[in-house]
């Protein structure tokens, strides 16, 4: 690969086909997505993308695919309900203890499956000193308020000099004790993981976790890898969120490669997601039963502190239900049949 490519950041339909990952005759349709999605993928996913297969699990997570033009009933422009939720411009407060803020809606990269597709990658992308004040406000006037959740957009996508301001100002709030990150820039953006960054996350004095999302365990490259190991190096708690993702991951050989593969690398898999219902990614979907089916076959099979919890994001902003499989069933009055990882049954008396 020449040094220019290396560098290269494709945000058009013409760097995709001169790239070779999009076809020229489909030049249109993917150009008619763009309007409606913006595309970014940046030079460290391109060098991991193999151009040659045609369902590389990595292409499919990031390349426009002409199917995001198509409509099925029951997507929605907002699935997880944060509109429902807003309280002030880029704060989402769903949950009585905790609250999203959005200090941006820009994104090293925009995943085709991404569930705020209609507003991530706006113009309007990131919070003036106003709105950031005013969402500011709300968090110190909610004294209920023990977590704030940085989210987006990716709020990695600020500078050093920004994010150490923001952590800084939440950390001077009392009764916020804890700060998270969520953030793809790990995974698709490595060179973003310095020294300076995990100093100003740190700016808050107060417990930061950082929760990455990551798919398929191709993404774990030794880039990645080293920023991982920087983020825990410098007293960082690391989880991973995964969506569960036809063509990509829906197999158990591929979720439990990835999952033993985070917490070899100091991250504790977390959620995986059941894929929300946004326009032009149902393409995506697997079954809620296909779902169930995977987390059965890696109970036991995989240490369990490599198994994340299957939840579904109720439509609406409801929050999230864990929607695994269950392998307890009532029988009697205090009595139970238990089935073991291996789809053995046994009976089981309560304590009384």
């Amino acid at each position: 690969m020449s040094e220019s490519k290396a560098k290269t950041v494709i945000t058009d339909t013409d760097a995709l086909v001169a790239r070779g990952l999009v076809p020229a005759n489909a030049a249109g349709d993917i150009a008619r997505v763009a309007e409606d999605f913006r595309i970014r993928i940046p030079a460290h996913i391109l060098s991991a993308i193999d151009t040659v297969a045609a369902d590389d699990p990595l292409a499919r997570q990031f390349v426009p695919d002409a199917r995001e033009l198509q409509a099925y009933d029951g997507e929605m422009d907002d699935p997880i309900g944060d509109g429902a939720f807003e309280r002030a411009k880029g704060v989402t407060h769903r949950y009585p203890d905790r609250v999203l803020l959005k200090p941006t809606h820009a994104c090293q990269v925009y995943c085709r499956f991404c569930f705020r597709r209609e507003t991530v990658g706006e113009p309007e992308a990131a919070l003036d000193r106003e709105e950031l004040a005013a969402a500011l406000d709300y968090i110190r006037a909610h004294s209920e308020i023990w977590e704030v959740i940085l989210s987006g957009g990716d709020p990695l996508v600020l500078s050093d000099r920004r994010l150490a301001a923001l952590m800084q100002t939440l950390g001077e709030i009392a009764h916020v004790a804890v700060i998270r990150i969520h953030t793809r820039a790990p995974l698709v953006t490595p060179e973003r993981i310095t020294d300076d960054l995990v100093d100003a996350l740190k700016r808050a004095g107060k417990t930061v976790n950082i929760v990455i999302h990551v798919n398929h365990p191709r993404e774990l490259t030794e880039a990645v890898r080293t920023g991982l190991a920087r983020l825990a190096d410098g007293g960082i708690p690391l989880f991973a969120q995964t969506v569960l993702l036809k063509g990509i991951n829906d197999d158990a050989e591929t979720l439990a490669s990835l999952f033993k593969a985070l917490l070899a690398n100091r991250v504790k898999p977390y959620y995986l997601h059941h894929l929300d219902k946004a326009k032009g990614v149902a393409h995506f979907a697997v079954p809620i039963a296909r779902g169930q089916a995977l987390m059965r076959a890696l109970q036991g099979t995989i240490s369990g502190l490599c198994l994340p919890t299957y939840v579904l994001d109720i439509p609406g902003g409801q929050g999230k239900a864990p929607i695994g499989p269950s392998y307890l069933e009532e029988t009697g009055a205090h009595e139970y049949e238990v089935t073991d990882y291996r789809g053995g049954k046994h009976s089981y008396s309560d304590w009384r």
